[in-house]
């Protein structure tokens, strides 16, 4: 499989169509990428501003642009020597309108053409549909219900609030036999006795019909008179194969697998070859006629065999085809070797970055920092045990509910004295005890890596439980490892195995990034896709070994920013800047939470906001405060106030939500929600935010021009190591967005395609005469992706080699070189710069700040002549070498020595 050189996040929709992104492609070849990577473009449902709830995939979005777009987006492409990468999603559809699967569903249930499409289950006496505000019975009262007729399709619908229910086609005599009009009543019998077979051609039929002049009336008299009535609509209702419930119900009782909590996404059953073909069949196509060149898979934990659905992918491709996984890797945790895929997405780059930039040897003291302003020590370990414990009993209780089911109808035959309780709280303590998103068993069993994961898993489950409960872990151990035992059939072990791994991804993603990261608040740029609060920085030693590891699949991206991380790169690299001060940032913390006091409500549940939400936003807004405002008077602040102001109440409402303490999306307390959004109004409005303001601004100001040196030392990291440099859309330029939708607001790319011919003629002197444009980070981007394009072998087969420092500051640098055969590129950055220089007035490391600090050569490398690449200045290697001399006129080092 032939990798990228280089990628390009571009996100669909609100605003960037087909016509758009084809304006871009010069501009992405210029700036120097192989590829744009496109977020999904198959049809969605109206409305969507993300793509990942499809309902075809078989069309482009017409939203977008639909067919004719596409193909003149890939026209351009073409023309501008780009390929393409496809964002794919095998795991789930959105259950609305213009799902013509999900549609035939509704209407015949089973029997649909299209049933086995759906995770369903089939056991259940009707498909739960979670759509109401009420119950049912107080719909039909309040009138939400109703009924309604398409003359164009003939069909019948139950209409419930703006959605549109298809009626199975049987119950149409229900309607047509109260009809005053012979032509159209005749066609009762023939509807009441349709199968799926005939009932297109009825429809057409009664739709021929319906067009007839008094035909019509009738009908729409019928239709009006139906939706009034009652008793009729409970009747049509209950001659469904569908049932319309409170949308609570969701919770507990839902009838088919969900994407995480979400019942409007359904999932799919890839598994099955019929569904796998249909499902794939265009983007197979688009594969084999060279349209795509690779493709990324969304959400591969969701699927129930992923080794099996991989394997056929590439194999319905032709082999050797570029395939990414959608895949968060935990501390510890390889991506599986027996998966034929180029690689990740990209997350756990991240987090070897922020184990390099994050100064472990003050975390005690920020621990301190932040318990101190708690008023009590947080035990992240025991809260995230808890939270997932919670939302797997409670908001995942369907799937919890279905596990328990499984797992007594298993145990019948072996252990009838285990009872519903015993199971149900071994699932939830496995689950809650498993270290990774989920084990990977399916049909030949478990692998080494499976069973220490399980083992481990029941180990500390086991050591939390008692008696009943301690057995019945011993029991789901040996039925999720598929041992053999006659009392139990393998293949309902294997069912059940498969349905615990997909439940327990979503029970870590919702305990943990959708909880734990808006809980535990010591330093929110640990709180990110791929981390963990909790894993506070790493020995340099370790991320070069994870360095090295990654040459062994050099086809994996290196993301530092996406659509799902918690904030941008730029807005994380100002964050870990604060592990260097955490004295210097509780003081400011107490003298800011002194200061706004008064802004901060008393409610019966405490203040608000509470100390950890207070705590988070101020990193908030250390992370997002706008570039061009950093060393601002405060006149040129003021007119940039109410886009700051709003963004940060819409992060802060998303947050306190996540963290699921006080208010929630399903259980809002509007009181609380409001009193933090007048909190943060207050803090950054002129007036009662003003004097506040002017010490917020003074005092990050280091923070600011530390985390623009941080960004372009991980930068440029990313241009040189080991995978495919990811570039997330805009963030060529400054990226201090925080999380979704903050992160997809639109990219002004006018501005980026006019400043990047004058950035690349630049003086390299004067790149940082104007930083706050992002005008060296624009310069480094272009220099690394035009390194990389110029010398795709090195970065794809080269050697990752670290590379030592020595001297006072040697803490402080890290450096590493590409090495292939007699080609070298090689990476000097700083890191915990504010605390080699205790304060920057700009975003330089001052040179006397180096001392005799050196990068160390090895000598059988020497003589080597290398060039910056972005001051253009020329170095003569030596066994050791000045990091003064190399990092004095811009501040990283990007060397070369064949350009």
């Amino acid at each position: 499989m032939t990798a990228p050189t280089a990628t390009y996040r571009l996100q669909f929709r609100d605003g960037m169509t087909f016509a758009r992104a084809a304006t871009l492609a010069g501009y992405l070849r210029e700036l120097g990428v192989s590829h744009l990577y496109a977020s999904p473009l198959f049809a969605a449902a109206e409305g969507s501003s993300h793509g990942y709830d499809g309902i075809d995939f078989t069309a482009m979005g017409p939203a977008i642009g639909g067919e004719e777009g596409f193909d003149r987006l890939t026209e351009s492409l073409d023309a501008s020597g780009l390929g393409l990468l496809l964002d794919f999603v095998p795991n789930h559809m959105a259950a609305a309108p213009g799902n013509r699967w999900w549609e035939s569903v509704l209407e015949w249930g089973a029997a649909s053409p299209h049933a086995a499409v759906f995770d369903i289950d089939w056991s259940a006496p009707r498909l739960l549909l979670p759509i109401l505000g009420t119950s049912f019975d107080d719909a039909r009262r309040d009138g939400v219900l109703g009924v309604a007729f398409d003359e164009t399709t003939g069909e019948f619908f139950l209409t419930c609030y703006d959605r549109r229910l298809p009626l199975t086609p049987p119950s149409y005599a229900m309607l047509l036999a109260r009809v005053d009009e012979a032509r159209i009543a005749g066609l009762a019998a023939a509807f009441a006795g349709s199968t799926a077979a005939n009932a297109n051609a009825l429809q057409a039929k009664l739709a021929d019909a319906s067009r007839v002049p008094g035909c019509r009336e009738a009908i729409v008299a019928t239709v009006a008179a139906a939706a009034k009535d009652g008793d009729l609509l409970v009747q049509l209702h209950d001659a469904q194969v569908w049932q319309l419930a409170h949308w609570r119900l969701a919770r507990e009782r839902l009838t088919y697998r969900r994407f995480f909590e979400i019942a409007d996404l359904i999932c799919l059953r890839v598994e099955d070859a019929a569904v796998f073909e249909a499902v794939h069949a265009r983007l197979l196509s688009l594969i084999h006629d060279g349209v795509v060149d690779g493709v990324r898979l969304d959400h591969i934990d969701g699927l129930a065999d992923p080794k099996g659905y991989l394997e056929r992918l590439q194999d319905e491709a032709g082999g050797a085809f570029y395939l990414l996984v959608e895949k968060i890797l935990e501390a510890g945790e390889a991506l599986r070797p027996d998966w034929p895929v180029a690689g990740t997405t990209g997350y756990e780059f991240i987090a070897l970055l922020a184990g390099l930039f994050v100064d472990r040897d003050r975390e005690t003291e920020m621990t301190r920092a932040y318990d101190d302003f708690l008023g009590a020590p947080q035990d992240y370990a025991c809260d995230a045990r808890a939270a997932k414990r919670r939302i797997f009993s409670h908001n995942l209780a369907a799937e919890l509910n279905f596990l328990v089911d499984r797992a007594r109808n298993i145990a019948a035959g072996l252990r009838p004295d285990l009872t519903n309780d015993a199971l149900r709280n071994a699932i939830v303590e496995l689950a809650a005890a498993l270290p990774v998103y989920r084990t990977y068993v399916d049909a030949a069993g478990p692998s080494d890596t499976d069973h220490a994961q399980i083992a481990a898993a029941a180990r500390d489950a086991r050591g939390r439980l008692t008696g009943l409960d301690r057995d019945a872990v011993d029991f789901l151990v040996q039925v999720l490892s598929l041992r053999q035992d006659r009392a139990i059939s393998r293949d309902d072990a294997l069912a059940f195995s498969v349905r615990f791994q997909q439940t327990t991804g979503p029970v870590m993603a919702k305990g943990i990034e959708d909880t734990m990261f808006y809980r535990y608040n010591r330093l929110i740029a640990l709180n990110e896709v791929g981390g963990a609060p909790d894993r506070y920085g790493a020995p340099v030693s370790d991320i070069h070994d994870a360095m090295a590891e990654r040459t062994k699949r050099p086809g994996g991206l290196s993301a530092t920013s996406t659509h799902d991380t918690k904030r941008g790169e730029d807005a994380r690299a100002r964050l870990y800047a604060l592990s260097e001060i955490p004295d210097r940032w509780r003081d400011a913390v107490a003298r800011w939470s002194a200061r706004n006091a008064p802004y901060r409500a008393v409610l019966p549940g405490g203040p608000a906001p509470e100390p950890a939400q207070e705590w988070a936003f101020y990193q908030a807004l250390v992370s997002a405060w706008p570039a061009e405002l950093v060393g601002e008077n405060p006149q040129a602040m003021a007119g940039a106030l109410g886009p700051l102001r709003d963004r940060l109440s819409g992060y802060m409402k998303k947050a306190v939500r996540e963290a699921k303490c006080r208010t929630s999306w399903t259980d809002p307390d509007n009181d609380y929600e409001q009193a933090v959004a007048g909190f943060v109004s207050a803090v950054l409005s002129e007036g009662t935010g003003e004097a506040f303001l002017k010490d917020f601004a003074e005092t990050c100001l280091p923070i600011w021009h530390a985390g623009a040196v941080t960004s372009l030392a991980q930068l440029a990291i990313k241009l040189a190591a080991p995978g495919v440099p990811d570039i997330y859309q805009g963030a060529e330029l400054w990226d201090v967005s925080l999380v979704d939708p903050d992160n997809r607001r639109p990219v002004d790319f006018d501005a980026r395609q006019r400043l990047l011919a004058p950035v690349l003629k630049t003086d390299p002197a004067r790149l940082l005469d104007d930083w706050r444009s992002g005008a060296p980070k624009l310069a480094l981007t272009a220099a690394g992706l035009g390194l990389r394009a110029s010398m795709p072998s090195l970065f794809a087969e080269g050697a990752y080699i670290p590379l030592a420092a020595s001297g006072a500051a040697a803490r402080h640098v890290v450096a590493f070189a590409r090495r292939l055969e007699e080609t070298v590129a090689i990476i000097v950055v700083p890191r915990f710069v504010l605390g080699l220089a205790g304060g920057l007035n700009q975003p330089l490391v001052p040179v006397e700040q180096w001392k005799e600090t050196s990068v160390l050569f090895p000598e059988a490398w020497l003589p080597l002549q290398m060039r910056d690449l972005v001051t253009g200045e020329e170095h003569a290697m030596h066994r050791t070498m000045s990091v003064s001399t190399l990092l004095h006129r811009f501040p990283v080092a990007l060397l070369t020595n064949t350009l």
